[in-house]
């Protein structure tokens, strides 16, 4: 089988998938931190990558920037076998006291477009995580000394939004972060009963226009995609088999 947007073939993806929006990041991470990594797509350059991490098959899947991609590629890996996800990405805080470079754990996305309720088909929906592989994202976290802030975020449509009382009320909510895919891969996710989960790097502030360096920034991402593989690897092998 051969899908449109993710040409892989059947065995191809792995059941475990990282999901940066970035096709550059979905390269570096397949790079640096899979063993014997292999492309298995670069259809309009959202590349996939299969490898394995401590000995464990794991893939890493491009979505590119925003809902409606994210949605395209998440249904075709699902078709494809793959049985847990987990997003990394960055954000910008909407929390002044959280510092560039923090690491996040989103607990929640809440939607600000139409996406989420045509996916679910309820109005109000709301898109969370999966308890126990974000949960072991937190530990996986701690044990690395990168100890994670958990909280929800919003998953916004509009990158460049005017809309500034929202996200005043957004910030007011105690919501840490704005971003873009979060919302959408937890609700095709809760769609077919599989779980997944959500890390992100504050790459910038939202209210000052501060934005992280880029050493600092690759840093960042790199504690991350470890935090993310070893809590991906510790909750497969400790709750599915």
């Amino acid at each position: 089988m051969v899908l449109i947007h993710v040409a892989a073939k059947e065995g191809q993806v792995a059941p475990w998938v990282l999901l940066p929006g970035d096709p550059n990041r979905a390269r570096q991470v397949a790079e640096k931190h899979l063993d014997g990594a292999k492309r298995y797509s670069e259809v309009r350059q959202m590349w996939g990558y299969t490898g394995t991490y401590q000995g464990e098959p794991v893939s890493v899947q491009a979505t590119g920037m925003g809902g409606p991609s994210t949605a395209i590629i998440l249904e075709e890996l699902v078709r494809l076998g793959a049985k847990a996800f987990v997003r990394i990405g960055t954000c910008g805080c909407l929390q002044d006291d959280l510092a560039l470079g923090t690491l996040l754990g989103v607990t929640a996305a809440s939607a600000t477009g139409n996406l989420v309720k045509q996916v679910s088909g309820v109005e109000g929906y709301a898109p969370v995580s999966d308890f126990g592989l974000q949960k072991a994202m937190s530990e996986a976290g701690d044990k690395a000394g990168s100890p994670l802030l958990t909280g929800p975020v919003a998953s916004m449509d509009l990158f460049y939004d005017k809309d500034t009382e929202r996200i005043e009320r957004l910030r007011a909510l105690g919501v840490l972060a704005l971003e873009m895919e979060a919302a959408t891969v937890f609700t095709l996710a809760a769609k077919h009963a599989l779980p997944a989960a959500c890390l992100l790097a504050v790459s910038d502030c939202v209210s000052t226009g501060e934005r992280i360096g880029d050493r600092v920034l690759k840093e960042s991402v790199d504690r991350m995609v470890q935090v993310a593989l070893q809590g991906l690897i510790d909750w497969g092998r400790r709750d599915v088999r």
